[in-house]
């Protein structure tokens, strides 16, 4: 019996960062393109990445990012609609330690993507960074969902692999299949995604939309966790999902 799974795009763009699109204009997008589950995760960055591309980049704009996001979601429930919209941010983890906690409440997002995970020392920050979160967040069942987004586990075959699962495993962090990086999930790193399944880790899909068009380009990635046998790993991480929008709806 085939297994029918939700359509998902828990990484995309707007206008608050380096998107071409509104929130209203992805959300409008989605609806039409027959998406279940969508997350907006803008770049937050105070690297050489900030002179380059526009990000959430002050407390302000955050606010101002994440009223608009809470806004769009009650409409969703208001006009009774099936698809799950959430608050999402993409770290840049050559951002400096201080930015990251001083500007980021985890608990004002759904899902916190970190990106440019190459090496142990990365694994460290990220740890670090999470063990502050949850010393200062009394209520843990409003921690986000932590993802690794756009991620080359071919860094850490040769050195750190078992670093690595223990990493995911232990905080359970998500590994995103993201189409606009195909190669990240190629059969020549097989053996990671054999891991991901013996240890149940929780696996997600996003295209990196930055325009419209992008929004359902997710047939690949699905035929990769379909390929790889991690069609329950994705479900779990849809309970998760779930989970988050019926406190939502309750709010």
């Amino acid at each position: 019996m085939k297994m029918k799974l939700p359509k998902l795009n828990l990484h995309i763009h707007s206008t608050y960062s380096d998107g071409k699109n509104s929130i209203p204009q992805i959300v409008s997008s989605a609806l039409d393109k027959g998406l279940d589950y969508i997350c907006i995760t803008d770049h937050f960055t105070n690297s050489w990445k900030a002179d380059i591309i526009p990000n959430l980049n002050s407390l302000d704009k955050i606010e101002m990012y994440l009223e608009e996001i809470d806004h769009f979601q009650k409409y969703l429930l208001e006009e009774e609609r099936q698809m799950a919209l959430f608050k999402g941010i993409e770290i840049d983890l050559s951002s400096t330690e201080k930015f990251i906690l001083n500007s980021i409440s985890p608990t004002k997002f759904d899902i916190i993507l970190f990106e440019y995970l190459e090496n142990i020392e990365g694994i460290a920050f990220i740890k670090k960074i999470i063990n502050y979160w949850k010393k200062n967040t009394k209520n843990s069942k409003a921690f986000p969902l932590i993802g690794l987004a756009h991620f080359d586990p071919s860094f850490f075959v040769i050195n750190g692999m078992n670093i690595l699962i223990d990493f995911l495993t232990q905080n359970r962090i998500f590994f995103e299949f993201n189409t606009s990086y195909p190669q990240f999930y190629s059969q020549r790193n097989s053996s990671f995604f054999d891991q991901l399944k013996e240890k149940n880790i929780l696996v997600s899909i996003g295209c990196d939309s930055h325009h419209i068009s992008t929004l359902i380009d997710i047939e690949e990635a699905y035929n990769r966790v379909k390929l790889y046998m991690l069609e329950n790993n994705l479900l779990n991480l849809i309970q998760i999902l779930d989970k988050k929008r019926i406190k939502e709806s309750l709010n």
